[in-house]
């Protein structure tokens, strides 16, 4: 009886398990981070039907990312971590697009907030999870990894390698990208770059064994993300690759438009290999910055998936409410 008085009474109704639905219908965002990649953020959260982001931050409102912000009219807060505990800032989501380091601190307050932490560093300290081998970990965990650039990029198409080739070793993973696209946080977090791409593609694969590159075309400062991943095996059907790959290639383009295979599988001493590309949407970033797009347009797609789960399960008590009231309706 108490929770049906609960849920007459609004209690339950806005409150979801945490989750404030807007009247819009969108769910509350917020994004820690005013770099590159969080003003990028910023720009697909306003696009997108099921988010709102109420309150960006960072430690400077002189930055270019802040002046951004501000002239787009979105309320900006430079107390860095603790605008969070201003109830004007409450929200449901986070986005974390400071530095690993700094997540090691923040992740403990978003707990105890009962956020979602969207984790853009590469710390660790998260699930790990690429939307498109599944958002399972999405529901089932408060701070979600989205690994590295490399990582949303190669796992992918590791997976299917993994699958489709017995007797797989070992896999390389060599991502080339534009120096104009790594920031000081990225060379700041080199080696946790690596752990953490190495962690998904064991998580995703089964694989004990990876190498991992991320370089710096300081020839050609305008070239898109490039990644190059070679499996080594004692032998290979070539063919078997070519429908679980054109399958997998639709599950990332779903959110990832740019996301493309630059030539057939190859054959190469040793293994096979593939090489791809990621153009980015040119939203903030320009479109060769793929890099910063892919996990961005990763950690979007996670966000815009727990929000979906939240508005469904807001319908189904908005519909228990409207049931209870044509039940007590009748009986009078």
């Amino acid at each position: 009886m108490q929770f049906i008085k609960a849920l007459l009474s609004g209690e339950l109704l806005h409150r979801d398990q945490g989750k404030n639905v807007q009247a819009n219908g969108r769910l509350r965002v917020g994004i820690i981070g005013t770099g590159k990649i969080g003003v990028d953020l910023l720009v697909k959260v306003r696009r997108s039907p099921w988010l709102d982001c109420v309150i960006f931050v960072g430690r400077n409102l002189q930055s270019a990312g802040m002046r951004y912000a501000t002239d787009l009219g979105v309320r900006v807060s430079d107390k860095g971590i603790n605008a969070f505990f201003e109830a004007e800032n409450r929200c449901d989501i986070v986005f974390d697009a400071t530095s690993a380091a700094c997540h090691i601190e923040h992740a403990q307050i978003f707990d105890g907030l009962g956020l979602l932490a969207i984790d853009m560093t590469p710390s660790q300290i998260g699930e790990c999870c690429v939307p498109a081998l599944g958002l399972d970990e999405v529901l089932e965990n408060k701070n979600i990894s989205m690994i590295s650039c490399g990582g949303q990029a190669s796992i992918p198409v590791a997976q299917v390698l993994a699958k489709t080739i017995p007797g797989l070793t070992r896999i390389a993973v060599k991502s080339i990208v534009s120096p104009h696209s790594v920031g000081p946080g990225t060379l700041a977090n080199l080696d946790e770059y690596y752990r953490n791409t190495k962690a998904g593609l064991k998580k995703y694969t089964g694989i004990q064994e990876f190498e991992v590159e991320l370089l710096v075309d300081e020839i050609n400062p305008d070239t898109r993300m490039l990644t190059t991943i070679t499996a080594y095996c004692d032998s290979m059907d070539i063919d078997s690759l070519q429908l679980p790959l054109a399958n997998m290639l639709k599950k990332i383009q779903a959110y990832v438009p740019g996301y493309k295979l630059e030539s057939e599988p190859v054959l190469v001493n040793g293994g096979v290999r593939i090489d791809l590309s990621v153009e980015g949407l040119g939203d903030y970033l320009p479109k060769y910055a793929g890099n910063l797009d892919i996990i961005n347009c990763a950690a979007i797609a996670v966000a815009e998936h727990y929000a979906q789960t939240a508005m469904l399960s807001h319908a189904s008590r908005r519909s228990l409410i409207r049931h209870h009231h044509d039940t007590v309706q009748l009986e009078y």
